[in-house]
């Protein structure tokens, strides 16, 4: 047993596998080195979330089609302007869209990485 913060906790054996493969990769320490940075984990953390939500999806895919104005993607999917702008905001913070002033207008189109994740969200479509 091992005296931790004035507790007493129990080392559980662990399953020979995973004891064996433990130990080949360098213990604890050399696992915890085979991780990805938490800065690449925060970033790839907030894109899934920016694409967890189906308007996003629908933004991908409008913007996957031609670049928009917010008056078109807002008559499309019928929604208030305050709820568009916090869903452009998201896509716009996790790096998939960006948006460009002419004039009053902004139009919207999607970066290089919205260009990949809005070939998956229409090929999930056509599937």
């Amino acid at each position: 047993m091992e005296e931790k913060r004035g507790r007493r906790e129990e080392t559980l054996p662990l399953p020979p596998e995973v004891e064996e493969a433990l130990c080949r990769c360098g213990g604890i320490a050399g696992l915890t080195g085979r991780l990805p940075e938490d800065e690449l984990l925060n970033r790839e953390s907030a894109l899934y979330r920016a694409l967890a939500d189906p308007l996003r999806l629908k933004i991908l895919a409008m913007l996957a089609v031609q670049p928009l104005c917010v008056c078109v993607i807002r008559e499309v999917l019928g929604i208030a302007d305050s709820k568009l702008s916090y869903h452009l905001g998201v896509l716009k913070k996790a790096g998939l869209i960006a948006g460009e002033a002419q004039g009053n207008w902004i139009i919207y189109r999607l970066t290089a990485g919205g260009v990949v994740w809005a070939r998956q969200v229409a090929g999930d479509a056509r599937d």
